[in-house]
């Protein structure tokens, strides 16, 4: 079925479409931006039967509302939260219908930040340099999701779902645990800098989105009083203040930085760490 559309009756906190970015565009000053939790985007779309890059929705602690026009079948995934269809318990990471004029519901996320809605042909909204991924920085891309919104959804793939449902674990509600790689810029840093880094627990701020997860914990002191040129930085980069404090770049981060970069989390945590909470600890 093609041309259903979804009308947006409540869009929640923030709600954005997106899809794996739009890579290759840094040396023009365009960062990736796309899915903060790629790998939830990826199991949503297979369970429905897309291609993993197709556009669906990330969902910031729920909220949302849609009605197909037309009958549809989504998934969710990522951040669990009670959800409904036409006033139904639905299930996550999971195949589900939703029959047209039918509401799908989503409540506040009881565990992890962001849920993501993948629709069986995609979000069909126009790509911009290649993707229909919104960019809180830079702001390109489709606009952000308000309540009368109609989405376009795409043409069904030929291939159907091999799986009804998959078995992976919520985003945790405690301490997380996230790898790093020191550098580049480590030997800035007084010699258990890096040490009180791996070793001690840093809170997640309330200053935190799309673009920087900004960390408390003990100060990561300098060995350096001289400034940094700007250089390149990458998702995943743990960029220190001057007051020793850590900022990890998320999907939406700038290109250049001007503080030293302590370490770098590998990149397939980064989507672990899109789902932890202001006041969790890593």
């Amino acid at each position: 079925m093609s041309g259903a559309g979804l009308e947006v009756l409540s869009a929640g906190p923030l709600t954005t479409v997106q899809d794996l970015g739009r890579p290759g565009h840094a040396p023009w000053g365009v960062g990736r931006s796309g899915a903060a939790d790629r790998r939830s985007l990826r199991l949503a779309n297979r369970l429905v039967g897309n291609a993993v890059e197709a556009a669906g929705l990330e969902v910031l602690l729920g909220g949302l509302e849609l009605r197909p026009d037309r009958d549809v079948v989504i998934a969710l995934t990522g951040a669990r939260c009670a959800a409904t269809i036409g006033g139904r318990a639905a299930d996550h990471n999971t195949v589900l219908r939703v029959p047209a004029g039918s509401v799908l519901r989503l409540g506040t996320a009881s565990a992890g930040l962001r849920t993501y809605v993948a629709v069986r042909g995609g979000i069909d909204v126009p790509p911009v340099l290649g993707s229909r991924s919104y960019d809180v920085l830079s702001g390109l891309g489709p606009p952000v999701l308000a309540a009368g919104t109609v989405l376009a959804v795409g043409a069904p793939p030929a291939r159907f779902p091999c799986v009804d449902m998959a078995p992976v674990p919520d985003p945790p509600a405690g301490p997380v645990r996230l790898r790093v790689m020191s550098g580049p810029h480590d030997d800035w840093f007084t010699g258990d800098a890096l040490g009180l880094l791996e070793r001690t627990a840093w809170t997640v701020t309330t200053a935190s989105d799309r673009i920087g997860m900004r960390l408390a914990g003990a100060e990561l002191a300098r060995a350096r009083s001289t400034e940094l040129p700007s250089a390149g930085v990458v998702r995943g980069a743990l960029q220190v203040t001057p007051a020793g404090q850590p900022t990890l770049f998320m999907s939406d981060h700038p290109l250049t930085g001007g503080y030293p970069v302590i370490a770098v989390v590998v990149d397939v945590d980064v989507d672990r760490a899109a789902q932890v909470r202001p006041g969790q600890d890593l």
